[in-house]
């Protein structure tokens, strides 16, 4: 498969010493793996890696985007507008879910477990991380998602009515005050929504900015990271 390929090929950092844990990093619609790359890797001045964390930037196939007026786009799935108002396309999200999916088994197959697997993304990638952290893969770490929002009705939130136990996951969400594209009160309400479900929600709002990253909030991103994965190398106590 295309998609796989291209992950495998040009979009992954490996951990500086040994993997014991690995994010999922997707990128916003119309981006690249590599765009998301090198926009965190300038806004930080050098390249992102860690010790025992592997990164995984994946890049999303090329498919019909309405939005767009159905011109092909690297999108993770189609809907109908740019809006929470409109129902989701869930067709269109469960198969990107179940094909991203694959991804996260062959980390648990090389011996990643579940509870040391975060997965996250900016814009539409953060859309994704949701339905795959509470509707797909509960069992992981964490879930981030930046500039991020859920339609009103969405099925995640329908499906942590009904199972209440996938809402253990934590989330970090961070969000422009000043967003042109998805404004913050779609992110404070999907955050609200998914607080009254069950889910520790640590909402970030960031001053003056649009929709967009910036250097703060990626520090925010990597203090949270190390919090919910911190470094597990193996140790050994001398023996007197």
């Amino acid at each position: 498969m295309a998609f796989m390929a291209r992950i495998s090929q040009a979009n992954i950092v490996q951990a500086t010493k040994r993997h014991t844990a690995t994010v999922f990093f997707f990128h916003g619609s119309g981006g690249t793996a590599e765009d998301m790359k090198e926009w965190i890797n300038i806004l930080i001045k050098e390249e992102l890696q860690f010790p025992h964390i592997k990164l995984v930037y994946p890049s999303a196939p090329t498919q019909p985007y309405t939005p767009s007026d159905g011109m092909l786009q690297n999108v993770w799935f189609d809907r109908m507008a740019i809006s929470n108002q409109v129902p989701e396309n869930v067709k269109s999200i469960d198969s990107m879910c179940q094909i991203v999916s694959k991804w996260i088994e062959k980390e648990v197959a090389d011996g990643i477990p579940y509870n040391r697997i975060i997965l996250g993304g900016f814009s539409m990638g953060g859309a994704l991380a949701f339905h795959l952290a509470y509707r797909y893969k509960t069992g992981i770490a964490g879930c981030f998602a930046m500039s991020s929002f859920l339609n009103k009705g969405s099925l995640v939130c329908e499906h942590l009515k009904a199972n209440p136990e996938s809402s253990k996951v934590p989330l970090l969400q961070c969000h422009g005050t000043e967003d042109t594209l998805v404004p913050i009160a779609w992110g404070e309400e999907t955050a609200k929504n998914l607080e009254k479900l069950g889910v520790n929600v640590k909402f970030v709002p960031l001053q003056n900015m649009d929709h967009a990253l910036n250097r703060s909030e990626v520090q925010i991103w990597k203090d949270w990271l190390l919090d919910v994965l911190p470094d597990k190398q193996l140790t050994f106590s001398p023996k007197y």
